[in-house]
């Protein structure tokens, strides 16, 4: 009885300047909607990045010029590029049975334009095997052949995005678009996947060449097969580069090394956002601390008054710290609110998602920093002498 006596006390004392009361709590607000938010978009990063490697596949895995490491200079990887297709006939000839099929790969930026209306956009040169190894669907037309790849025909596969932009609701199957002033047919149309799958103009490696004169190779990618352990598969790829190759020429990178290496910055960025976030709650505990200070000094008659009437050092202690935990605590509530709320509008451009873990942490995170926070204010308030107390004026 005597517990809820001073809780009660507690809550109308705070009740009693609604205004400070909101301000001493806003810096906890502060702290625990941005742990909210941002762990929620961080995990929408994560999924979101799972996600498209999932449907890629965990056995494709692509080969770069160069070393990669933190001392590798991209600029002179690109100058000393020695990746060919001729490679792509090492890697079928020593790895064949290990593979389901590979593709050298070229991309480029440039205009496409279909009567007056035009799209910048990275065109994407490859062998019949990209729609495979990148389990590419199309919701119209098709893919182009191993023969139209091989006699260079000046044919295309664009992205939902691209069709939107340049034909709207026109059926562009057999249109004839223009990629950097040059003419192709439009084959097929890539089904809506969302990222950079939209934005796909897909050319013939061969016609990329002749055509556009884009002869830089970006990559070779290949599929292993499911039945075959990727890291044999890809050890068997790398015997076959070895063939034309120092191993210093290039670096062959598995889905599951991209994986993790982006996991590895996503969880720096993760401790950097929360370091942040921790100073706001730290902030905001401190201003509970000295709000609840100045509190003890306002209201010293009261705590003389009670002490006289029988409250003792432990109630008038206990009083004062219910308050401070009742400012965190009902600051990270609302923090959490928000944090729920800024997660729905941010799911309009991300699929952001709130861990059920951060919403515990931040509610034991606000009771500790009320807890911390007001212990030094409940014993000053405790200790005051009554007698002194009901003097003060």
């Amino acid at each position: 009885m005597e517990l809820l006596e001073t809780f009660y006390t507690a809550q109308k004392a705070l009740l009693s300047n609604k205004v400070r009361t909101f301000l001493t709590m806003l810096g906890v607000i502060i702290g625990v909607f941005s742990v909210i938010l941002l762990v929620a978009l961080v995990t929408g990063v994560q999924n979101y990045i799972t996600n498209q490697f999932d449907e890629l596949g965990s056995n494709l895995v692509f080969i770069t010029a160069g070393r990669s490491g933190i001392n590798q200079d991209p600029a002179q990887a690109f100058t000393d590029n020695k990746l060919n297709e001729s490679q792509i006939d090492l890697i079928e000839q020593y790895a064949g049975e290990y593979i389901e099929g590979s593709t050298p790969y070229i991309a480029a930026g440039m205009t496409v334009s279909y009567k007056t209306k035009e799209y910048y956009g990275a065109i994407n040169a490859a062998n019949q095997e990209f729609s495979n190894l990148f389990n590419i669907g199309l919701s119209k037309g098709r893919y182009f052949t191993a023969a139209e790849e091989k006699a260079g025909q000046k044919v295309a596969v664009i992205g939902h995005d691209v069709f939107k932009k340049l034909f709207v609701n026109r059926n562009p199957i057999d249109e004839s678009i223009k990629i950097d002033g040059h003419s192709f047919r439009v084959i097929g149309v890539v089904e809506p996947k969302g990222a950079d799958y939209d934005e796909l103009i897909v050319i013939p490696l061969s016609t990329a060449k002749k055509v556009l004169n884009l002869d830089q190779i970006a990559y070779l990618a290949v599929k292993i097969r499911d039945d075959v352990d990727v890291d044999v598969g890809t050890k068997k790829v790398e015997l076959a580069m070895l063939q034309e190759l120092k191993k210093d020429d290039f670096t062959i990178l598995s889905q599951k090394d991209l994986l993790s290496s982006i996991d590895s910055i996503l969880g720096i960025l993760s401790v950097g956002l929360a370091a942040v976030a921790a100073i706001s709650l730290l902030v905001g505990g401190i201003g509970i601390m000295n709000i609840m200070l100045v509190s003890v000094t306002e209201r010293i008659s009261e705590i003389g008054l009670r002490k006289a009437l029988g409250a003792t050092p432990t109630n008038i202690g206990l009083q004062f710290m219910i308050e401070a935990i009742t400012l965190s605590l009902g600051g990270g509530l609302i923090g959490i609110s928000l944090g729920f709320l800024g997660t729905f509008i941010s799911k309009r451009f991300i699929d952001a998602e709130v861990p059920w873990w951060s919403v515990i942490v931040s509610l034991l995170f606000s009771i500790v920093v009320g807890v911390i926070f007001g212990t030094y204010p409940a014993i000053k308030a405790s200790k005051k002498d009554p007698i002194e107390a009901l003097r003060y004026e």
